[in-house]
């Protein structure tokens, strides 16, 4: 099986997993107890929240881990919005954010804030276009910096900047999911307040994230229990999770030009081997990430061709796992067609892939063409 869906999760690196299985193994103390083994289990775990920060540029303190970016999300918005302390309730976004993020916009829009979801211009999403919709009425703007269905690159560090001159009382908060350890970025000269991250799409485990909360921001807790975690996140720390996050994190970092590089080569290639194909269309464009391509392929059905890759053992999606393969309207709000949409595969690339395998995967899409247009 050919793995081509690394926007929706990642193989665990061998270095995370023997990590993960020491903790189990050896450092299996609570690291809040005072005995020689909760020491060196906190210990281990100090060591994971400097790799965290130091892929960040920020400071330790300004780390705390999570189960994932949903909770992160979770509690940065509500914290962020926390209705009744805060003067003002207008909350800015864009349209073609994460579920995580969209659906808590949702239920703080049902809780009466103002929500005003920007929309974007040629596909793409514009630093001013954010910043003019903010006022003295704003509290929150909460932005994605890559697009997990396309690989849009948003300009978050510009739109920081610029929300926190014109009120520098708001709230920036960047889902960061599928940009973390794969673009480099110095949280310490950076205006944004709060970042989601997420363990599993970068060689990590399931169930563990960390959540960038800068010096100074006040969030409260969303749910309640000992002081862990600064008391924002109470409850016993998961230290393996935690020690196989900061393993894999700290590899991808080291690695990351060079993976950089990989990926562009890979995103150079399949342009070169569907670029004369006229019913093969690009839905990623040059203001994308390398490892994200999205392509539509006319006339065709998402899982019709989905299920076609199956069968020749290529996996890629059509888009958020965390849809369902349903259609999350993310292509139409950036321009494309609803035919575009219904059509549409992504294919994400890891370290593992190379450009053999990805010839094999073309070679499949395009068999798969030519057999289920004919019948």
């Amino acid at each position: 099986m050919y793995y081509f869906d690394n926007a929706a999760t990642t193989k665990v690196l061998k270095e995370a997993a023997d990590e993960a299985r020491d903790c189990m193994l050896n450092l299996y103390g609570n690291p809040s107890s005072l005995h020689k083994l909760g020491l060196e289990a906190e210990n281990k775990m100090t060591a994971s929240r400097k790799t965290i920060a130091n892929v960040f540029g920020c400071k330790e303190k300004e780390i705390i881990f999570t189960s994932g970016a949903t909770e992160s999300t979770n509690i940065a918005l509500f914290g962020a919005a926390n209705k009744g302390k805060r003067k003002g309730n207008k909350i800015i976004t864009t349209e073609i954010e994460h579920a995580s993020v969209k659906h808590c916009i949702d239920e703080l829009e049902n809780m009466g804030f103002c929500i005003v979801r920007v929309k974007s211009r040629d596909g793409r999403y514009y630093a001013d276009d954010i910043i003019d919709a903010v006022d003295e009425n704003t509290i929150l703007v909460s932005v994605m910096h890559v697009n997990n269905e396309n690989g849009l690159i948003l300009p978050v560090e510009k739109i920081a900047t610029g929300v926190k001159n014109k009120n520098n009382n708001v709230i920036v908060h960047v889902d960061g999911v599928q940009s973390f350890c794969k673009l480099p970025i110095d949280l310490s000269k950076s205006k944004i307040d709060l970042m989601s991250v997420s363990g599993h799409k970068i060689n990590a485990p399931k169930g563990i994230g960390a959540l960038y909360i800068r010096e100074g921001v006040k969030i409260p807790p969303h749910s309640f229990g000992g002081d862990h975690e600064h008391g924002i996140r109470p409850g016993t720390e998961a230290l393996p999770l935690i020690a196989a996050f900061a393993a894999a994190a700290k590899i991808n970092m080291t690695n990351i030009q060079k993976s950089i590089n990989h990926y562009k080569n890979l995103k150079s290639h399949i342009l070169s081997r569907i670029k004369d194909n006229d019913e093969i269309k690009l839905n990623s464009k040059e203001n994308s990430v390398p490892y994200i391509v999205n392509i539509s392929i006319e006339g065709i059905g998402s899982e019709i061709m989905l299920h076609f890759l199956e069968s020749k053992e290529f996996c890629v999606s059509s888009g958020s796992a965390c849809s369902k393969s349903k259609k999350s309207g993310v292509l139409p709000h950036m321009g494309y067609s609803r035919e575009r949409e219904l059509t549409a595969i992504r294919i994400s690339f890891s370290m593992e892939n190379s450009k053999e395998q990805l010839d094999m995967l073309i070679d499949a899409i395009l068999q798969g063409q030519k057999n289920i247009m004919k019948k």
